[in-house]
């Protein structure tokens, strides 16, 4: 599914399912019984009667998918599905196309510049940098192999001199009592049991860096997978 409309403006959206329908010779029968499912997990319910220039833009990307899926296809092609939504549409048509992938086993092809899109939905990431595939697997396995440090945000009882801090891992910022460290994976349990255990620590949290910042070391280092 692209970006172009396919349901026609100024009628009601069923009439251009109807249309799809009779386009792939879907029964009468079947017709119902995809539109009903479809239309109870895109929540549709009292839409697809009015004419598509009257739904919000969330409805109308809903819309659009159930043309799309009407004779249920196994591969989907998804070009920025959530491209323009407000952020309960974005979650939304996420959460159609997780189900949809797991009821009717469909493989999914998206692509997306939204990384909320990709963290929430792909098991597996290809990263394509000016023509040239330089990541292939899983979206973890990018984070450990571009990212290989975690971040540790420790607030102090009181503020500690930079030297002694250095001994737990590069320091990021020090802002008073509030330090962030950068410290390699393979250390983080021991060196956050250290900062407990030497420390005065009133709070504590380990991140992952953002998805963003992760694929923008991968396009920098050109790195071929």
């Amino acid at each position: 599914m692209g970006q172009k409309q396919q349901l026609i403006w100024d009628l009601p959206a069923m009439d251009s399912l109807r249309i799809n329908a009779a386009v792939y010779g879907i029964s009468d029968r079947d017709f119902h019984q995809q539109v009903g499912e479809l239309t109870e997990m895109l929540t549709l319910e009292d839409k697809l009667n009015q004419p598509v220039r009257k739904l919000s833009l969330g409805e109308r990307m809903k819309a659009e998918l159930l043309a799309a899926l009407i004779h249920r296809p196994q591969v989907l092609f998804l070009d920025e599905p959530t491209l323009g939504l407000d952020v309960n549409a974005q979650v939304s048509v996420r959460e159609f196309l997780r189900e949809y992938n797991q009821r009717y086993d469909a493989t999914v092809l998206l692509t997306s510049h939204y990384m909320a899109d990709i963290t929430a939905l792909c098991q597996r990431v290809l990263v394509i940098h000016q023509g040239q595939m330089i990541y292939d697997g899983s979206l973890e396995g990018l984070v450990d192999r571009f990212a290989p440090c975690r971040e540790v945000k420790v607030e102090l009882a009181h503020p500690y001199p930079a030297e002694k801090l250095t001994l737990y891992g590069d320091l990021e910022a020090v802002e008073g009592a509030m330090v962030r460290f950068l410290v390699p994976q393979e250390l983080l349990t021991r060196t956050v049991a250290k900062i407990l255990s030497e420390l005065e620590v009133t709070d504590l949290a380990v991140t992952e860096p953002p998805i963003e910042e992760v694929i923008g070391r991968v396009l920098r280092s050109g790195a071929v997978a």
